[in-house]
């Protein structure tokens, strides 16, 4: 397009064309599955749905007391995604945890940890499963030390942290769209 001549799209068909489009020439590199743990706001539930429907994940698993849809705030921030995202609710953690390492999913803390790297220098295996702590204490150490790996965001202000389900929209997409080192 030349200049002056881009436009935001407002159509129905004209956004599924883009994202057909796009979809097509930008392949997912990996198969993507989140769980939250012992998460506080539905708020944050709800825009994780959102997060976790606009990546194409195949599901997502509550643990503990994170709450759950039909949650009244969740269906407000999701917009209806959580209806589009499979998801289960588990009580235990490390049954989850279990279950999906069973499912050969490999578990990747979204965590500041001692051991973490940065998330753009992680090679994301083809099944991965974002493992995303408490909005306020962050990841149990127990929960932690389940995971296969730990991936941080590095921060260029002086805030320590984003909100939880932006720092899962972050790596997320770079988990399924970024550069391979194979």
């Amino acid at each position: 397009m030349a200049d002056g001549e881009l436009r935001t799209l407002r159509g129905k068909m004209e956004v599924r064309k883009l994202m057909r489009e796009a979809e097509a020439a930008h392949q997912p590199q990996v198969e993507l599955a989140f769980l939250l743990q012992d998460w506080d706001d539905p708020y944050n539930v709800g825009g994780m749905f959102r997060v976790a429907d606009a990546c194409g994940a195949v599901r997502m698993v509550l643990t503990g007391k994170t709450p759950a849809p039909p949650h009244p705030q969740i269906h407000v921030t999701s917009m209806g995604n959580h209806r589009r995202v499979a998801w289960e609710q588990q009580e235990r953690h490390d049954e989850a945890i279990a279950q999906l390492k069973a499912e050969g999913w490999t578990l990747v803390a979204v965590e500041i940890a001692e051991g973490a790297v940065p998330y753009t220098q992680y090679d994301f295996p083809a099944r991965t499963c974002l493992v995303l702590g408490n909005e306020e204490k962050g990841m149990y150490d127990r929960v932690l030390r389940q995971c296969d790996a730990a991936v941080y965001i590095p921060m260029g202000g002086k805030g320590r942290s984003l909100n939880v389900h932006v720092s899962g929209a972050v790596v997320a997409f770079h988990a399924l769209y970024g550069p391979r080192s194979t």
